[in-house]
């Protein structure tokens, strides 16, 4: 039991290892100045949209992969997935605060539509992140459920803030174009054995 316990926790260990790999090569780029500002914001912000579009396509996808090896690892590393969508918003703020610090520009700028949108998307995902552990599970029961049902009004706002932000949104209506099709496939019916 107790090798088991620690193989769990080695695998683990190597799944978080991947998903934050390109962190810390985004990282070290910009510190050494091979990357700048803007495309550390851009490629952190890409990074948060494409784990966030997996983490909401996996549902989808078991409607019609429901016996698939893929299917089956996505769905037990869902919540995982999710925290790493946080882990690049949260990169992409913390750059963007180190930069507007102490000029003045972050109370202002969060007035403007496309910051409003980014900065209510993130406090919504800080909340998700938070609760995203089985302890809390536990204590909220149903209320869980609930709670982390507002990741589609979080994902509508992080896309208005992609599009308004953004000098080239083509990427943006992209995404957020597969997403809306994806999210049809719930409405297939469920195939014999799929949760």
């Amino acid at each position: 039991m107790t090798f088991g316990k620690n193989h769990k926790n080695r695998y683990k260990f190597w799944i978080w290892g991947m998903f934050t790999l390109p962190g810390i090569y985004i990282l070290v780029r910009y510190i050494t100045k091979a990357i700048t500002y803007g495309q550390v914001i851009q490629v952190t912000g890409d990074w948060s949209a494409a784990f966030l579009f997996v983490a909401l396509a996996i549902t989808p996808f078991r409607r019609v992969l429901s016996k698939s090896k893929l299917s089956r690892w996505l769905l037990v590393h869902r919540r995982s997935i999710g925290v790493a969508s946080f882990f690049y918003a949260a990169f992409h703020v913390i750059i963007y605060l180190e930069r507007k610090w102490g000029y003045g520009y972050i109370w202002e700028e969060a007035k403007d539509p496309g910051l409003l949108t980014g900065w209510v998307a993130f406090m919504i995902f800080l909340v998700l992140a938070i609760t995203s552990n089985n302890q809390a599970v536990r204590v909220l029961r149903k209320n869980w459920q609930h709670l982390h049902r507002t990741v589609y009004i979080a994902t509508g706002l992080t896309f208005a803030h992609w599009i308004l932000t953004s000098i080239e949104p083509r990427t943006a209506y992209i995404l957020l174009g597969s997403l809306c099709l994806v999210e049809c496939l719930r409405f297939i019916k469920r195939k014999t054995g799929a949760e």
